[in-house]
């Protein structure tokens, strides 16, 4: 019996898919699948049943979890009084970041702490910002990049790094682009591009909305904010987006102020406030609430 092997297990027993725990654990399905067999043989019992869509613990399987989970539990904290005692920071770091991040300011975190410790092995993967947030409360990422449009998310701590108003961008020939404002209310009956449900701006727009008792008619949704602009530059409706990138694409758009209310959205990092475990995680996380400018050092800029 492996240490390798019991990860493999308990990767499967929760993520009830060999699939989606090979990513988990950063192995193809097929070691995985290998893996969990040899554990079979050597305890001479199954622990999956396989016969239905989703994996599912045998009555042999759920009694060695708790086991499998322990030993996993005590080999992690040996390893972190070690590395406490002697001040290295290795081990592996989970960030994520909201979908076709177009903000520098996370790479250039993540490039200063990678210089910083070398040995930490850094993973990033994209989703929404309701997803991510899920991810810091459960403990599967350390960092997130989320956008945000209301009040902080409950039990994490948040750094601001962008806060903007949101704008209506329509194409320079729209009977709106002769105005510049426009009351939310005005909008209902336009179609309207915006990022999908559990992104931070969207998340910002049907707020606004339910509290005005207002109906937004949502024409055309994408997950890249870039793709909200040539949308509407193409006239297939008013894109809302935030100031600056409805100015990026000043040749072709018109900014509208969004009023009555005003709309504002945020780009934070976010963590547990309570700390997580690694040693490698609360370096990252202190990195990441000191002056950005520090996270540069020794870049060569």
């Amino acid at each position: 019996m492996e240490m390798h092997q019991l990860e493999y297990f308990v990767a499967v027993a929760e993520e009830a898919n060999f699939t989606r725990a090979a990513r988990r654990v950063h192995v193809a399905q097929p070691g995985v699948s290998a893996q969990i067999g040899r554990l079979e043989r050597e305890l001479g019992q199954r622990l999956f049943d396989r016969s239905g869509r989703a994996v599912r613990l045998t009555e042999v399987g759920a009694a060695v979890l708790p086991y499998a989970r322990a030993v996993l539990d005590a080999a992690a904290g040996a390893q972190l009084a070690v590395d406490e005692l002697t001040g290295l920071v290795r081990g592996r770091v989970a960030v994520g970041m909201v979908t076709a991040c177009s903000t520098p300011v996370l790479f250039d975190l993540l490039a200063g702490f990678h210089r910083m410790h070398p040995a930490v092995e850094i993973s990033l993967s994209e989703a929404n910002s309701d997803q991510l947030i899920l991810g810091l409360r459960d403990g599967r990422l350390d960092l997130a990049l989320i956008g945000l449009g209301g009040a902080p998310p409950a039990g994490l701590a948040t750094r601001v790094l962008l806060d903007e108003p949101l704008v209506a961008a329509v194409r320079r020939d729209d009977p709106l682009a002769r105005r510049e404002t426009v009351t939310l209310s005005a909008l209902q009956e336009r179609p309207l591009i915006s990022l999908p449900r559990g992104t931070g701006l969207r998340t910002c727009i049907d707020d606004a909305c339910a509290a005005a008792g207002l109906r937004p008619r949502i024409a055309l949704e994408a997950s890249d904010p870039g793709a909200l602009a040539l949308l509407a530059a193409r006239g297939l409706g008013i894109a809302i987006l935030p100031t600056s990138l409805a100015a990026a694409h000043d040749a072709e758009l018109h900014a509208v102020t969004i009023t009555r209310p005003a709309l504002r959205a945020r780009i934070e990092l976010a963590w547990r406030p309570d700390g997580p475990a690694s040693p490698a995680a609360r370096a990252l996380i202190g990195l990441a609430q000191s002056p950005p400018g520090g996270w540069n050092d020794g870049l060569g800029g």
